[in-house]
């Protein structure tokens, strides 16, 4: 492969071998509701906190219940804002894929002739969640194995009890038979080149609703696909948030951006059963269910690769298990819950990213009650496409 050529002005952006480093932490449960200094409260949240937003510059694109009380904010355009976003997609349409990835990293790769329940523990031992998928028959990408192909599993032990017997026997290349019996989507296929641009990744992902993407690219000599690497969402989000200095100019609330997901919000209790809240992953096609008390305050998060850790070693019956239960068992280098509120700004999301390993944001209220959630994918979206036509053409 040849080598990328400097794009002049763009020279000295931070490689992410500088900064890629998975966090070593202990999740902690959430605190009650109670009196609290703001440094506590920052802690909490996880976020540089803005300046709060006094009343009389409100104005609504949405209004939850609990802010009904704020007078609407001010819509006037606001010039900085649209900079910061334009500089950002600058950014992603002149860098590559490449430049994501650190200068040294390991990629697994399975062949679509491994055993399900052999995948699933080499996923567990390394600390992943997904893998790239190749027919070494065929010599081709064959699609990304993800903690979703797993849940998909469980629904067909579920609606065919009578087969748990044989699910051990279950190989990567018979996924899709188990996906058509149950009649949902298959096995992601989608990739890009690495020499491509970021911002065509990015969209990519947002068209397909994936949550990352395999860099499938042709070597020269054989002529042949090979697989480079897998980038996330999360890994373009952190690289932007390191590289562009304008994401400071992103200083509006998350209430006036209409940045999140605040109606028809699932939830669940410490007490439902994980088949339950799986039901409600595949349904809604979440990657996640807040966990509420009684009084609706956030205990804690019940995430799609919580599922691989009850499964491991094919212990199917740890699904009968609660959901209080099961979150026992997450390993202690769980990062943890990241929460916001709804008068949180752009700015100080982007500054979480880059400090900490995020994949959402649970919003929540000065009571600690659920407001909304804020995915990455919500974020992505908003840089990419807020403001833009349906007839952009990518460089």
């Amino acid at each position: 492969m040849t080598s990328l050529p400097v794009i002049p002005g763009h020279e000295g952006f931070v490689h992410p071998a500088s900064y890629l480093r998975r966090p070593r932490g202990q999740s902690q449960p959430m605190a009650p509701a109670k009196a609290e200094s703001a440094v506590e409260r920052d802690q909490r949240i996880g976020l540089v906190s803005g300046p709060v937003l006094a009343p009389e510059i409100a104005n609504v694109l949405f209004m939850h219940p609990s802010y009904a009380h704020l007078p609407p904010f001010d819509l006037d355009a606001n010039p900085n804002l649209i900079h910061g976003q334009q500089r950002i997609r600058d950014f992603l349409k002149v860098r590559t894929s490449y430049d994501v990835l650190p200068l040294s990293f390991r990629l697994i790769i399975f062949d679509t002739a491994l055993l399900v329940k052999s995948s699933l523990t080499i996923l567990i031992q390394n600390g992943i969640v997904s893998a790239p998928l190749w027919d070494s028959e065929t010599s081709t990408f064959a699609g990304l194995l993800t903690t979703f192909d797993y849940i998909n599993l469980i629904q067909y032990y579920w609606q065919n009890p009578e087969s748990l017997n044989r699910i051990d026997q279950f190989k990567l290349n018979s996924l899709r038979d188990i996906e058509r019996a149950i009649g949902v989507a298959p096995l992601e296929t989608l990739s890009i080149r690495p020499t491509r641009p970021l911002y065509e990744a990015c969209r990519s992902m947002l068209e397909s609703r994936s949550r990352r993407i395999p860099l499938v690219d042709i070597d020269d000599e054989t002529k042949r696909a090979m697989i480079v690497s897998v980038v996330t969402q999360y890994r373009i989000l952190k690289f932007v948030a390191v590289n562009v200095q304008e994401t400071q100019l992103l200083r509006k609330p998350l209430r006036i951006l209409n940045l999140g997901t605040y109606k028809n919000l699932e939830t669940a209790k410490m007490e439902t059963p994980v088949f339950e809240v799986i039901h409600q992953l595949v349904n809604c096609n979440i990657s996640s269910v807040p966990i509420l008390n009684s009084d609706g305050v956030v205990t804690n998060v019940f995430e799609a690769v919580d599922v691989i850790t009850l499964i491991k070693g094919g212990m199917y019956d740890e699904l009968n298990q609660n959901v209080g239960e099961a979150l026992q068992k997450r390993s202690d280098d769980f990062p943890g819950i990241y929460t916001c509120s709804i008068d949180d700004r752009l700015d100080t999301i982007f500054d979480t990213i880059r400090k900490s390993r995020v994949h959402r944001f649970v919003v929540i209220d000065e009571d600690n009650r659920l407001v909304g959630i804020l995915t990455l994918s919500d974020i992505l979206e908003y840089i990419l496409l807020e403001g833009e036509g349906d007839d952009i053409k990518t460089e």
